[in-house]
């Protein structure tokens, strides 16, 4: 262990709680270096929408003191967190990266994880930036302008949760609260090179309900598989606001951890049989997959058997969008996103028969899965089709798509089944751009899902990137 600053910030979760034990590091200390690193870094990537110092040290005091008395409050005392500014935080704007949420009201409650963070002592930083209330695959906003990836500032980090994910990556905390509706913590997670899990739904409580309902996931997005499963710990529990919760079942995510893969029955999709993958990313990604069968799995090269649900995904988040747009003013919508005005003016458009079709569709497509899974135990496929394209736009130009979920072929189908998903990061393209691997789960295995990403971590550590890469 050195003494630079920039050592400590990228330290994990579960390694800071070491040193708080010995007293060899201080959440003081650790705060301190923490919100250095963010005035230093932050205005090269714009990852916060708030800093909130003062409390932050508060609550570092409160903790040293505690780990001073070898009395910590809970299983995250003194770590510091961040929270995606689509979730409530008590005492904190939660202006959803939109200009039609009045800053000056009372925000007295917090949603459920970040209570539950506040509860385990976690040391809250701030929040985190997102697209106007989450609608897209990429990060920028009428309020708080671009979001920018770590490895190289000119690109984006993906969406919607990518400030958390460039906050990650760049040592600005070491758990951060993620929301995940279509994609929006795998893929910000796969342009970065971070870890990041969408829990199985219900798994981790949401309160209030997302516009886009029952496509909508709260998960954790780390540096390392170990620091996930410390958050599910924290944040994996019911509470009586989200009737959609799963009820407690006194899982510690940390046990079985590291019982590899050996023995697994793993499919291996490289395109879901419909999407068009970049040359480059499909070959580092099925030499990520060679990792798993060397590690002892049986991995078999196999679609799922679905078609692209690409329409299904569009009518139930259109629709969404179009729910929460009727809520506004006309002054309101003036102040908006086009792209997001355009997405919720065709939802309004949508007749009861094909919201009825898309339902029947999205049953059939999570039938489909529980059945191949009673065959194999993980999907794995790319993250991502391509990697991180200019920030600013929705997509990039002249490859044919209309809208954002054209390019995230991978990720919103399993919004639609509600079953686990991670993406870790596996390799680099030659421009030393992350690429991620997804990791699909069946029902309720999120265990099952970081016991693999963990077996491939082991493998293949993680690579973060350093301030150098955020400063020329």
């Amino acid at each position: 262990m050195t003494n630079d600053n920039t050592d400590i910030c990228y330290l994990p979760a579960t390694e800071l709680l070491k040193h708080y034990r010995r007293k060899s590091l201080s959440p003081v200390e650790v705060t301190k270096a923490i919100l250095a690193r963010i005035e230093a870094v932050d205005k090269h990537v714009n990852a916060f929408c708030l800093v909130d110092a003062e409390a932050a040290l508060a609550a570092a005091r409160a903790s040293e003191a505690r780990w001073m008395q070898r009395e910590p409050r809970g299983m995250v005392d003194g770590v510091p967190a961040t929270v995606k500014d689509l979730i409530l935080s008590e005492g904190w704007p939660t202006l959803r990266g939109s200009k039609t949420v009045a800053r000056n009201q009372n925000w007295p409650e917090d949603a459920p994880a970040v209570a539950r963070l506040r509860e385990e002592g976690a040391v809250l930083l701030g929040k985190t930036t997102t697209p106007e209330y989450g609608w897209k695959g990429v990060t920028d906003s009428p309020l708080t302008g671009i979001t920018r990836n770590p490895w190289d500032t000119s690109k984006t980090p993906g969406g919607s949760s990518g400030g958390a994910a460039a906050a990650a990556a760049l040592g600005m905390g070491c758990l951060h609260i993620g929301t995940d509706g279509g994609g929006s913590i795998r893929m910000p997670a796969g342009f970065t090179g971070i870890f990041g899990l969408k829990a199985h739904f219900g798994r981790v409580p949401a309160f209030p309900a997302s516009p886009m309902g029952t496509l909508s996931h709260v998960g954790p997005m780390t540096r390392t598989v170990g620091d996930t499963a410390l958050m599910m710990n924290a944040i994996a529990m019911p509470d009586a606001r989200d009737w959609f919760s799963l009820p407690y079942d006194g899982r510690d995510y940390r046990i079985g951890l590291e019982d590899g893969v050996e023995g697994l029955r793993i499919a291996y999709s490289p395109a879901l049989g419909y999407a068009k993958v970049d040359p480059v990313i499909a070959e580092v990604v099925k030499r990520a997959v060679q990792v798993f069968v060397d590690m002892g799995a049986e991995v078999d090269e196999v679609d799922p058997g679905f078609e692209d649900p690409a329409w299904v995904f569009r009518t139930h988040w259109y629709f969404g969008a179009a729910n929460l747009y009727r809520k506004l003013t006309p002054e309101q919508r003036k102040l908006m996103d086009p792209g997001f005005v355009e997405v919720a003016e065709e939802g309004l458009t949508y007749t009861s028969e094909q919201i009825a079709k898309a339902a029947e569709a999205r049953s059939a497509l999570g039938l489909t899965m529980n059945l191949f899974h009673e065959s194999y135990d993980l999907l794995l496929t790319p993250t991502l089709p391509l990697p991180a394209f200019e920030a600013g736009i929705e997509f990039p130009a002249g490859k044919g798509f209309t809208r954002w979920p054209d390019w995230s072929p991978f990720s919103h189908p399993f919004n639609l089944t509600q079953q686990p998903a991670a993406s870790a990061p596996c390799g680099f393209i030659r421009a030393g751009l992350p690429i991620g691997l997804q990791i699909v789960g069946p029902a309720h295995a999120d265990s099952l899902v970081l016991q693999a990403a963990r077996a491939y971590e082991a493998a293949h550590p993680f690579v973060m990137p350093k301030a150098a890469n955020v400063t020329h």
